[in-house]
């Protein structure tokens, strides 16, 4: 089975499950926006737009989601109530589609070796247990994974992913606590290439408050470790909590200032009703959502493709 066989074969109903909140929290308030009326008016799109905005979707995307439906509403002349699920999961579909940023098949399956992904986000947001998951995805898809603890600052994040390391049977390269993060990558990537391993992710530390310290840190990781593969990391994934609502936006704009992230991964989706943040920084960010948590099981970590995330979103 092939790496891009084995995502898609991800099964829906997990995908359903973990955002039945967010279903359960929109469609409520919907049903009551449209209750006792028979068509798609103004004051049945202002009341939309407040519940899009209140479900972290965000105003930006929510006002193009809004002037899409009225479009439809004044092309079409007449919309009733009962098709404006049907509308809003076409357009929310169809704008978040004009993103091109999806995963490619060509990309999973000429993926450089090893594929480098550094792993960015603040503490507390689910690095370590998404980098976990992603390590067991990879195992399970027959490619061979290492991973790199270069998060020396907290006891906690090496003792954390020592026992992801254990759980998936994957080897793990770490130091002494407060060792040079960059030191930790170097040798990480080192073992990696001597033992032609297909897969490296490596942890890094995850602070803010300074930004200047983080950006000159992240930075130095990526040198060492281009020293021994010139365009590594190959990706660096920002992992944000969807349940934080609009400061995963604030988060995912400080981490893209402090470096070159080009993919994001949005966790916690099952524990929410703030779903919407996945459309919000999907369409905002010019940078793909590649992965989503929808549960703590090994296997809730799936790929998001943008179609059937709003289908469960928005599905009858």
């Amino acid at each position: 089975m092939g790496l891009f066989d084995f995502f898609r074969g991800e099964k829906k109903e997990v995908l359903d499950k973990g955002l039945e909140k967010t279903k359960d929290s929109v469609f409520k308030k919907i049903t009551r926006t449209i209750a006792g009326k028979s068509k798609v008016d103004d004051e049945v799109l202002d009341d939309l737009e407040e519940i899009l905005i209140t479900s972290d979707v965000g105003v930006d995307t929510t006002i193009r989601i809004i002037e899409r439906i009225e479009a439809r509403v004044s092309r079409d002349k007449f919309l009733g109530t009962n098709e404006l699920n049907t509308i809003l999961k076409e357009e929310i579909t169809a704008l978040l589609t004009e993103n091109e940023n999806d995963i490619s098949d060509s990309f999973l399956k000429h993926m450089p070796k090893p594929y480098v992904i550094m792993v960015v986000g603040v503490n507390g947001v689910g690095k370590t247990t998404t980098i976990g998951k992603l390590a067991h995805k990879f195992k399970q898809a027959g490619k061979t994974v290492y991973l790199g603890a270069a998060d020396t600052f907290r006891a906690a994040a090496v003792d954390q992913l020592t026992i992801w390391a254990e759980r998936v049977q994957v080897p793990i390269v770490k130091q002494q606590m407060g060792s040079d993060p960059a030191s930790v990558a170097f040798d990480a990537l080192s073992s990696a290439v001597s033992n032609n391993a297909d897969v490296l992710i490596i942890d890094t530390a995850g602070r803010l408050h300074n930004k200047i310290n983080l950006m000159n840190e992240l930075s130095k990781i990526k040198r060492v470790m281009q020293k021994i593969v010139p365009d590594a990391p190959h990706e660096i994934l920002l992992v944000l909590d969807g349940s934080t609502g609009q400061n995963a936006f604030e988060q995912a704009k400080q981490f893209t200032k402090a470096t070159d992230v080009n993919a994001l991964a949005i966790t916690k989706l099952d524990g929410t009703a703030k779903g919407g943040v996945v459309i919000g920084i999907s369409d905002q960010f010019k940078i793909p959502v590649k992965y989503i948590g929808v549960g703590e099981g090994m296997n809730d970590l799936q790929f998001f493709r943008k179609k059937e995330f709003v289908e469960s979103l928005f599905g009858e």
